[in-house]
């Protein structure tokens, strides 16, 4: 009698646990649910109200004037306004600091450009993770860039300037946007295949590096065509090549530097973030948003004449470019001795 009461409470106990279980189980499968429904909705509703789009640069540069390209689209389709927050300082640390420590809630955006993946390699102690605190978007647009110099310059082609710049050596001074930038990191290979001396000087962002072209502060610098395509016009700066393995239409007649320079070739990448823990609804949307506008036919006009190709990707192919973009340099600098400071 004893066995069969042990038994029974035994039979009671387990039906118990699993009724326990389910209970669980079932809470557990509402509670997924509900983030999932709320997700959805959460997208369905964004956005609600503005959005601030940092860009970590000064005036006049493409990382200025492309979020505006996108944030004007996105409040014409979104009807709600899209803020350009420019935040210049220490190679586009000072503004993807913010964006990063910013609320994961997809109202701030970030435009970054190649110092993304560089300044980990430059910069021994950044103020965030580069991969953990941002989350990617889209990888939109890849360009040259176009090696420019003040009209006072005597030299009129690459090879007049190394042979003017290695009768000069240290003498000759060039501008960047800071130490990661899609300019420095030109001029370092410029200077590393030519064996040039010269001296930089950094500036915060492409717009002041591009007036001390103008103002003959400086000799010459990399910059984005869409940056210098006005003054060269204007003849206020003559261009001598650009850093695409090809000729680019943007850039009639200039040449590519690679045909001077076997295997130079350095292209601009411009990409979008949000804060790490953006929900992933969101994200997709964005990202969904950002490849419609460079598919317009208009915007694609845009781009080709001021010497960028867009670009379509998810995020996930995003996340894969960053990696790969920081395994290349991360070895490039390796062999080249630059150390992180």
């Amino acid at each position: 009698m004893s066995a069969v009461c042990t038994m029974g409470r035994a039979m009671k106990q387990v039906q118990h646990g699993r009724a326990v279980r389910s209970v669980l189980v079932t809470a557990g499968l509402m509670c997924l649910l509900t983030s999932v429904a709320n997700a959805a909705d959460t997208a369905a509703n964004y956005p609600s109200r503005p959005i601030r789009f940092i860009a970590p640069t000064t005036p006049g540069g493409a990382n200025d004037i492309l979020p505006r390209l996108l944030g004007a689209r996105m409040t014409q389709n979104w009807g709600q306004q899209v803020v350009i927050d420019l935040r210049p300082g220490a190679g586009g640390v000072v503004g993807t600091e913010i964006a990063a420590r910013a609320a994961p809630d997809g109202y701030t955006l970030l435009i970054i450009a190649n110092g993304y993946v560089l300044n980990p390699f430059l910069i021994a102690k950044l103020p965030y993770d580069t991969l953990k605190d941002l989350d990617r978007v889209s990888l939109f647009t890849v360009a040259p860039l176009v090696l420019v110099v003040h009209p006072s310059m005597p030299a009129k082609s690459v090879q007049e300037l190394i042979a003017y710049a290695k009768e000069r050596p240290g003498q000759i001074n060039y501008g960047t946007s800071g130490l990661g930038s899609g300019g420095w990191l030109s001029m370092e290979l410029f200077k590393r295949m030519t064996g040039l001396k010269m001296t930089h000087i950094a500036y915060k962002g492409a717009g002041q590096s591009t007036a001390a072209v103008l103002t003959n502060d400086v000799h010459m610098l990399f910059t984005s065509s869409l940056a210098a395509s006005p003054y060269i016009k204007g003849g206020r700066m003559r261009a001598l090549g650009v850093t695409s393995a090809k000729r680019v239409p943007s850039m009639e007649g200039v040449p590519a530097l690679a045909e001077f320079m076997p295997g130079y070739e350095v292209l601009n990448f411009f990409g979008v973030l949000v804060p790490a823990g953006t929900p992933k609804a969101i994200i997709n949307k964005l990202n969904d948003e950002i490849n419609r506008i460079t598919g317009l036919p208009d915007v694609r006009e845009q781009f080709a004449q001021l010497g960028f190709d867009p670009v379509h990707n998810t995020p996930e192919q995003f996340t894969a470019y960053v990696r790969a973009e920081m395994n290349k340099w991360s070895a490039i600098f390796r062999e080249a001795g630059i150390k992180a400071e």
